[in-house]
């Protein structure tokens, strides 16, 4: 795969897919790390004499002019983030006034596309769409990792459109790559996998893709009941995944057949409902009793985790430890990302809860690695072939 930098930039337009679906209040961009971690490769192109057309989705408009998901917002964040250039967004539709616009731009100016998702061509990976966009610039740069996952026109068909020597992926591609390619491929040891969250069924593809690979698995979240359901163990009135039977015990023989160490809760805050409000109940026993519901993991368990990822020399999280939502019921994931935070291996978190659990803990420049993508992350760890990607690794 070709990187920005490898790419001759001066005096071209640039089509730059980034991922600016970011929170927006009151008309107002509310949360702006996104757009932040756009920012090297944006300046890069632009210090290299390169002339960026900026697009992305936001939110779900299905195809239709939605507007309180208009990216004026991010232009506006975009001006004060980078004052030094001009910042013009475009309201076209994608018209040919849209085109116009970009054949007018100069050196030092950027050009940001109105949401790609008012157009119905865009997820439907429509290639007249692709055709479109081809003609806003000369050299194609993807540096949106959250949708490579996602065959979208402007993230699969419009790159295989470009020579090879004119399509590149961003420094953020770039750096999830390096991460995570590493840590599936040459991962230093032990290798941790510490995985939370509601459903087995989520997870499944990554335990399965990963279990010649790791040499512990720790599980947390609601997904753990269903592991300790299998194996005979009572979890009271918490959620189950009877219908996932089968294939959790087809990865608990699989467990025991490589030697990997692996680790369920072993105490835990429970409720008698599932309400944020209900009395949070410790239990000191891996055993549930009938007439309560599994909240969180419990403080044995987190020092438990805890010891694993100390020693870790790579550790990936992927899920939160309990209902962390609810204030009473936060703490194992916060013990968790306190413990990761302070693991000196390499560290990579993933997932939009656990992510949210780093921030919250307070510790999230501590992490070796933040995926930027969630699903595109959990994919690649599963072993999919991603069709952003893909596209770009095309020669």
């Amino acid at each position: 795969m070709r990187y920005v930098d490898e790419l001759e930039l001066r005096g071209k337009r640039v089509f730059l897919r980034v991922d600016y679906n970011v929170p927006i209040e009151n008309g107002k961009v509310v949360d702006d790390t996104r757009i932040r971690r756009s920012l090297e490769t944006l300046k890069f192109i632009l210090e290299n004499g390169g002339i960026p057309v900026v697009a992305s989705h936001l939110g779900r408009p299905r195809g239709k002019v939605v507007p309180e998901l208009s990216m004026k917002p991010v232009a506006e964040k975009l001006k004060e983030l980078l004052p030094e250039y001009r910042i013009i967004f475009s309201d076209s539709i994608f018209r040919e006034d849209l085109i116009k616009q970009a054949e007018k731009l100069k050196e030092g100016e950027i050009l940001l596309t109105e949401n790609l998702r008012f157009h119905p061509g865009e997820e439907k990976n429509d290639s007249e769409f692709a055709r479109f966009l081809s003609r806003l610039g000369e050299i194609y740069v993807n540096d949106a990792f959250g949708v490579v996952h996602r065959a979208h026109a402007s993230v699969a068909a419009l790159p295989r459109l470009y020579p090879p020597e004119r399509r590149a992926a961003g420094f953020l591609i770039k750096k999830e790559m390096t991460y995570l390619r590493d840590a599936v491929k040459s991962p230093r040891r032990p290798f941790v996998l510490l995985l939370g969250g509601a459903k087995v069924e989520d997870k499944i593809p990554i335990i399965t893709n990963l279990l010649n690979k790791i040499d512990s698995l720790l599980i947390g979240g609601a997904m753990a009941y269903t592991f300790m359901w299998v194996r005979g163990i009572p979890v009271g009135k918490s959620r189950v995944e009877e219908e996932k039977a089968s294939v959790t015990r087809e990865i608990l023989r699989k467990i025991r057949e490589k030697g990997i160490n692996f680790e369920l809760p072993v105490d835990h805050y429970c409720g008698r409902e599932f309400d944020k409000n209900t009395e949070k109940i410790y239990v000191s026993s891996p055993e549930i009793p009938d007439d309560l519901i599994g909240l969180d993991i419990g403080p044995e368990t987190v020092k438990l985790f805890s010891k694993y990822i100390k020693e870790a020399g790579t550790l990936i999280w992927n899920g939160p430890m309990g209902v962390f939502e609810w204030e009473q019921f936060a703490e194992g994931t916060m013990g968790v990302a306190r413990a990761v935070a302070e693991s000196p291996g390499v560290t990579i978190v993933g997932g939009g809860d656990s992510v949210s659990a780093v921030n919250k803990a307070g510790v999230a420049e501590k992490i070796k690695h933040i995926t930027t993508g969630g699903g595109a992350s959990l994919e690649f760890l599963g072993g999919k072939e991603l069709p952003g990607l893909k596209a770009l690794e095309e020669e």
